[in-house]
C-alpha cells in the first residue's frame, strides 16, 4: 500500500493527473468543432502541461530557497525533461501559427513563475491576478490553439465556447482557492480571501449557471451535450458545496482536476452508445 501511495503521489505531484485534465479539454474542443486529426495538439497540451506545472511549483523551491534537490525532486526533473522532449516532438507538428500562439502563452506563464522586475514579485504573487492568468491559459491551449492549428474560422460558436471554458476553468480554481484558504498567504488576496467562503460558493454556482446557460446559444449544441453538461454542472456544483480548509489535498488535486477528463468520457461512451 505504501508503493501504490508513493506512485500515487508521484502522479499527482508530478503533474500528470492536471496533464490528463488539460488534455481532455483539448479533446473536448476537438469534439465540439469536429477536429478528427488533432493527436499533435492533444500531445503537446499534455506534455507542456507537465513541463509548465512542474516548473511553476518546482523553479521557486529551487531556486529561491536553495533546497538540495533529493531524489523526490530529481524524479520531477526527470519526467519533466521527458516530458519536455515530447512537447517539442509534438510541437514542431503543428502548425507555425500555433507554434507562435503557443510562445505567447509560455511567456504567460514565465510571468507567472519569474520576477522580471527589480523588487517586483512574479505575477503568481500579484494581489487577485493568478486566478485570471491560469483560466486565460487553460482558454488558450485548450480552446484558441486547436482552432487555430486547423485553421477553423473564429464564429460565434467560438467566443462562446472560450467564455464557457473560461468560467469553468475560473470555477474549478475557485474550489482550489476554497481549500487552500487555510495555507495561502494571506497578501495573496484571493477570492475567498477577500469575500468569504460563502460568497465564494455562490458566485462559483452562479457562474456555473452561466455556463450552463450558454450552451444554449451554441449552433453546433444538441439534447446530449446539454444533457452531458447538465451532469457536470451538477457534480461540480457539489464539489463547490462541500469544499472547505479541511478537506484532503486529494479532494481537488484528484477529485476536482478529473473533472474535465469526467466529462470528455461522458461524451465518448454517449458517442459510442449512439453509434
Amino acid at each position: 500500500m505504501a508503493v501504490f501511495k508513493k506512485i500515487f503521489d508521484f502522479y499527482i505531484q508530478g503533474s500528470i493527473h492536471v496533464a490528463l485534465s488539460c488534455s481532455a479539454l483539448v479533446g473536448m474542443t476537438q469534439h465540439m468543432f469536429g477536429i478528427h486529426n488533432g493527436q499533435a495538439m492533444v500531445g503537446f497540451a499534455f506534455f507542456g502541461t507537465i513541463v509548465g506545472y512542474n516548473f511553476v511549483k518546482y523553479d521557486a523551491l529551487v531556486r529561491i530557497t536553495n533546497v538540495s534537490p533529493g531524489i523526490r525532486l530529481k524524479s520531477f526533473a526527470v519526467l519533466s525533461a521527458v516530458a519536455f522532449i515530447g512537447a517539442v516532438y509534438t510541437f514542431f507538428h503543428l502548425h507555425l501559427i500555433t507554434q507562435l500562439v503557443s510562445a505567447a502563452f509560455l511567456g504567460m506563464t514565465l510571468l507567472y513563475t519569474l520576477p522580471f522586475f527589480p523588487n517586483r514579485r512574479n505575477a503568481r504573487n500579484w494581489a487577485g491576478v493568478k486566478i485570471y492568468i491560469v483560466s486565460l491559459c487553460w482558454v488558450g491551449v485548450t480552446v484558441v490553439m486547436p482552432l487555430i492549428d486547423e485553421q477553423l474560422a473564429f464564429t460565434t460558436d467560438f467566443y462562446l465556447k472560450c467564455v464557457q471554458r473560461f468560467i469553468l476553468v475560473f470555477v474549478l480554481v475557485l474550489i482550489f482557492e476554497i481549500i487552500d484558504l487555510r495555507n495561502d498567504d494571506p497578501h495573496l488576496h484571493t477570492v475567498p480571501q477577500q469575500i468569504g467562503v460563502v460568497k465564494t460558493k455562490m458566485a462559483a454556482l452562479f457562474l456555473l449557471l452561466v455556463f450552463y446557460m450558454l450552451e444554449f446559444f451554441n449552433t453546433s449544441s444538441n439534447h446530449l451535450q446539454l444533457l452531458i453538461n447538465l451532469v457536470l454542472v451538477i457534480i461540480t456544483g457539489l464539489f463547490i458545496v462541500f469544499a472547505n480548509e479541511k478537506r484532503s489535498k486529494y479532494y481537488t488535486s484528484f477529485w476536482v482536476e478529473a473533472l474535465p477528463v469526467l466529462w470528455l468520457g461522458m461524451v465518448v461512451l454517449a458517442t459510442a452508445l449512439s453509434e
